[in-house]
């Protein structure tokens, strides 16, 4: 059984080789979307009994991983010195540093990789994080799926 949850947050970035307007400082409202499969939790009386996981428990552990950290921030390419500097000198500037451009796909692939072993610590021994859909806009997303 497959099930899915969707948390939205707001977050600026650039993509400093862009040939067009993505290599201007500007933000997007991005949603992520967790896909996890499991068995369905056949315990009797247990407050997630007939579920894979409680929805609730998917948004905790995405917001503590990913959203909390990623929402209002500026996620910027360690190697993009002139942002560096730039948002140094903003004093308690939440700036998230990656190793990869801040790209949907590298961010989906960022995000697979802290989301994935805090979903397989879980209580649910059978849970397995599928896939994670991170969409830039709302026609425009990409997909970090377990066999990449």
């Amino acid at each position: 059984m497959q099930i899915t949850r969707r948390l939205e947050f707001d977050a600026g970035h650039r993509i400093p080789n862009h040939s067009s307007q993505c290599r201007h400082l500007h933000g997007h409202r991005y949603a992520l979307e967790v896909t996890l499969s499991g068995d369905i939790i056949n315990q009797a009386g247990a407050s997630d009994e007939g579920m894979v996981m409680d929805f609730a428990d998917v948004k905790r552990i995405a917001k503590e991983q990913v959203v909390d950290a990623w929402d209002h921030a500026f996620l910027v390419y360690r190697k993009d010195e002139a942002v560096m500097t730039f948002l140094n000198s903003l004093p308690g500037h939440k700036t998230v540093i990656l190793d990869v451009v801040p790209t949907a796909e590298n961010l989906a692939r960022v995000a697979f990789n802290l989301l994935d072993p805090a979903y397989r610590d879980t209580y649910n021994t059978h849970l397995t994080l599928q896939r994670v859909r991170l969409y830039e806009t709302p026609n425009n997303w990409a997909d970090c799926l377990r066999r990449d």
